[in-house]
């Protein structure tokens, strides 16, 4: 599978790294109309599956995973369509806020699946090609760092969480530490996935290479496989330089870039207005 990650300075001192969106799907009345959409799994299904064999224990974890991920999910899209004022409506709005305040670089970490064997990195071309490499393999090894850690704090608030069960109303702090769990979970499966597919090791590309059959080899024989394939773009350093990175890019500049390579302006804008550390302007 092939990803592409478009990454730019955002302000002076902070970058953006960000995929673009996903085609929209079709519709879910025209999919019904034509029989496309396929039945929800079921728990039946799930154990169908684990029980038939022929998956490692990782593997049937992982769908279980998934599983419940749905269920939630499909739970919170309720929510969202429930009539205005409800108790549901309510909830949903104040998870909106708690979604938020998530970091973006946690969306770009979570969309690097174990499936991504190739990464187009598209990058201002006034800019380093290695610096900008630098960058994408400090953001995952800091996520690395960040999210399992977050990964053992939320797995450990559950049991607590799980005491509100007893009252007649949704335990809103257990789903919200287990959404967390699994969000970390999943950022730190693709921290750990990006970190590969942008540092130097030509032993685990070739293992790669051969696995997924998605790599083209080099010619050279020092580097048999490039995992990333770097697009410098002349129009995205044209629009950096004409908005300026003192004080951050201004939206007009942020909408024409969001424009021209389909990206989210939300994720953005968290990227230019989050605080950043001083460390993370350096690159180790």
């Amino acid at each position: 599978m092939q990803a592409r990650v478009v990454v730019f300075p955002i302000r002076r001192g902070a970058w953006c790294f960000v995929r673009p969106r996903a085609p929209a799907p079709a519709t879910s009345a025209s999919a019904a109309a034509h029989g496309a959409l396929p039945p929800p799994p079921t728990v039946r299904d799930l154990w169908r599956g684990i029980s038939a064999g022929g998956r490692t224990a990782p593997e049937n974890a992982e769908a279980v995973a998934d599983f419940v991920a749905d269920k939630m999910n499909t739970a919170w899209n309720g929510f969202g369509s429930a009539p205005e004022g409800s108790v549901k409506s309510r909830i949903h709005s104040f998870g909106l806020k708690l979604l938020s305040r998530v970091r973006p670089s946690e969306m770009l970490l979570k969309s690097v699946t174990k499936d991504v064997s190739k990464l187009d990195i598209v990058y201002p071309a006034s800019i380093n090609p290695r610096l900008v490499r630098r960058r994408l393999r400090h953001i995952a090894v800091r996520g690395a760092s960040v999210h399992k850690k977050w990964l053992y704090a939320s797995i450990c608030l559950l049991p607590v969480t799980s005491v509100f069960m007893v009252l007649p109303l949704p335990n809103i702090p257990f789903f919200w530490m287990l959404f967390r769990s699994y969000s970390h979970w999943r950022a730190l499966q693709g921290s750990e996935r990006l970190q590969l597919l942008v540092s130097d090791c030509p032993g685990k590309w070739k293992a790669l290479a051969d696995k997924k059959k998605g790599i083209s080899e080099g010619k050279d024989g020092d580097k048999e496989v490039t995992p990333w394939n770097l697009q410098p773009s002349k129009r995205l350093a044209g629009f950096l330089e004409r908005g300026g990175l003192d004080e951050g890019l201004d939206c007009d500049t942020i909408s024409s870039i969001c424009q021209e390579y389909n990206l989210d302006k939300i994720d953005i804008l968290k990227y230019r207005d989050l605080e950043w550390p001083s460390s993370t302007s350096r690159s180790t």
